[in-house]
């Protein structure tokens, strides 16, 4: 009798890519290419050998970055290719690679998508940088050149079709620059937790949108020290019901493991199982929701540890393994009424949303 082989199961993708490394803001900067290598070193050992499909990426053309950056900025930025050193905010500077770079961060953002959109991928990681999330239509911030995840939402409904697209961003500070991109716009939804008040000042919870996209920004704002039944609560209370309910086709995740415990520049109490679990909960509505079509991308985090096994509890959770034993994952799924900022962030969305 012949043997019928196993249905191939969808991969979990991650781009990567040593052009990254390019980009070097100067000695000592907390952006730095380290940031990387730490991990692609991670996922080089023997233990996760063969888990994921590497994609190499691709760099994003000029028409591209305009769907969400003026003409006059991406010049500003291009100009800065083969220079060894421009400042363009107290935080952020560029290298001779960092054109190069940023393009391809963006490229790599799409390429993932285009290839979880496929039929042989589900979800994925895209480990690029420089960041995005604070960076505006028309200026560089807090480490970020061009809005890889802005970018990546325009991409999903110009080019994939998407209808909807949801943005989830547990980086330590707030995206302001992804709120901006679409404050009036409710074909995208921006969900954030972030350390308040904090750098860049942004997300407070009464923060929410204007005209059609009043109720499409939910702003979770935090007190130093949220940890991971903190971060359970709120995906549990919160964004699981509000994620279900606008129903989107495409899931982007800005992934800064700077709420690590012990990053140097936040004050979050994350664990690697609070990583674990909040991509459960993404996974999950991906699954529910637009076909597990899921991608995470590199924000910030700058505890090399963190980021190591911040970034492979993510990986691992998107293959379907099992990162968390029965005691954490009975405290994450059972963690109370969580900080008292949920009541306050329901009562301003209880217009828009049916919330936990």
């Amino acid at each position: 009798m012949q043997e019928v082989s196993a249905m191939k199961m969808p991969a979990t993708i991650v781009i990567r890519d040593p052009r990254y490394f390019e980009h070097d803001q100067g000695f000592g900067h907390p952006e730095s290419p380290d940031r990387l290598r730490v991990i692609y070193e991670r996922l080089d050992q023997d233990d996760v050998q063969g888990l994921f499909e590497y994609i190499v990426p691709r760099s994003a053309g000029r028409n591209e970055l305009l769907w969400n950056h003026t003409d006059n900025y991406i010049d500003k930025i291009a100009k800065t290719a083969c220079r060894d050193f421009c400042r363009l905010d107290p935080d952020t500077a560029t290298s001779a690679g960092s054109w190069k770079a940023s393009c391809l961060a963006v490229g790599g953002v799409f390429a993932a998508m285009d290839k979880i959109a496929g039929p042989d991928a589900q979800n994925g990681f895209a480990l690029v940088r420089p960041p995005g999330h604070h960076a505006e239509k028309d200026r560089a911030k807090g480490f970020c050149i061009f809005n890889n995840v802005a970018l990546g939402a325009h991409y999903a409904r110009r080019v994939l079709g998407c209808e909807r697209v949801l943005i989830v961003d547990w980086d330590l500070h707030h995206g302001n620059g992804t709120q901006h991109s679409f404050y009036d716009d409710s074909s995208v939804l921006y969900f954030s937790t972030h350390q308040y008040p904090y750098y860049p000042g942004s997300g407070k919870a009464d923060q929410t949108g204007e005209g059609n996209g009043k109720g499409f920004t939910v702003n979770v704002p935090l007190d130093p020290g949220a940890g991971d039944e903190d971060f359970a609560a709120i995906f549990n209370r919160l964004l699981l019901p509000i994620a279900k309910t606008f129903s989107p086709d495409f899931i982007l995740v800005s992934a800064g493991f700077d709420i690590y415990r012990d990053d140097p520049l936040g004050g979050m109490e994350v664990t690697a199982n609070g990583f674990a679990y909040m991509s459960r909960i993404l996974v999950n509505i991906a699954e529910l929701c637009c076909k597990g079509r899921i991608l995470f991308c590199l924000e910030g985090g700058y505890n090399f540890k963190g980021l190591r096994d911040g970034v492979l509890a993510v990986l691992n959770e998107c293959k379907g393994m099992a990162v968390l034993d029965n005691d954490a994952l009975s405290r994450l799924e059972n963690p109370g009424p969580g900080p008292r900022i949920i009541e306050h962030v329901i009562d301003i969305h209880k217009d828009y949303w049916a919330t936990a």
